[in-house]
């Protein structure tokens, strides 16, 4: 088989990034950054359903969250539904596969050399660092998984909703609306079975609603600032795909 039509040249470049994005988001979401102390700027200590001193520490994974949404999105403009919701399962099986095997290379044995390392003039132990950074819990891994299911499934079907209501217009409001609402689901579902139901952690609803509400927050902001480039991204797979058959793409993408 070839891709030699433009429109399958381009889903096997949106379908390949999207999958990209989705697994490297998994692997880098281990660390925890501060949004203010990365901008420089002091730190807002929210206090928010009575848990005090909150502040926008987020998971290295929204760098690349907001590009899978619009990912999504655009597949979803030109492809339609089920390339989407084909997309989004083959991507939670091969996130499930990316960890099985990052599960089985923990438990190799390590070369004797390799252990020890100086790294920036510090003593590491490589097998606990490998192990620390690649070893995330079950149940962190499942709760990603399914707030990655149920927010793909949430972006795709208010996506169309919204389509079907404003036809071929506005194209920021049915793909931020949408990915707003998916961006909060997913914020809560993936804090509620990593934090709450896991029985390693005591989180109560006031620590999940709050975190998840102050993670929301930046995940909106971020949306809203990423309208444009979706505008950008659109015009430019216009100008690949020439005026007639882009339309054409788009119309058929929705009957799907």
């Amino acid at each position: 088989m070839s891709f030699k039509t433009k429109e399958s040249k381009l889903l096997l470049v949106l379908g390949a990034f999207f999958v990209a994005n989705a697994i490297l988001s998994e692997f880098i979401g281990v660390k925890i950054f501060t949004v203010e102390g990365t901008l420089g700027i002091k730190k807002f200590d929210i206090d928010l359903l009575g848990v005090p001193n909150l502040s926008f520490n987020m998971s290295a994974g929204v760098l690349t969250w907001p590009i899978i949404f619009i990912m999504t999105d655009i597949i979803n403009e030109y492809f339609g539904v089920r390339q989407v919701r084909y997309l989004s399962i083959l991507t939670a099986v091969l996130i499930s596969y990316a960890f099985i095997v990052v599960g089985g290379a923990m438990h190799l044995t390590p070369s004797d050399f390799w252990i020890r390392q100086n790294i920036n003039g510090e003593a590491i132990n490589m097998n606990n660092a490998f192990a620390g950074v690649f070893g995330q819990g079950m149940w962190i891994i499942v709760g990603s998984i399914v707030a990655f299911i149920i927010g793909q499934v949430a972006d795709v079907m208010i996506f169309h909703r919204i389509k079907r209501i404003t036809g071929e217009r506005a194209l920021w409001l049915r793909a931020t609306g949408s990915t707003l609402v998916s961006q909060f689901i997913d914020s809560f579902v993936v804090i509620f079975i990593a934090f709450y139901l896991n029985p390693q952690y005591h989180w109560s609803w006031q620590m999940v609603a709050a975190i998840g509400l102050v993670n929301y927050t930046y995940k909106f902001v971020v949306a809203v600032l990423m309208t444009p480039i979706l505008y950008l991204v659109h015009g430019l797979i216009d100008g690949y795909l020439g005026k007639d058959l882009s339309q054409r793409m788009i119309k058929m993408a929705g009957r799907k």
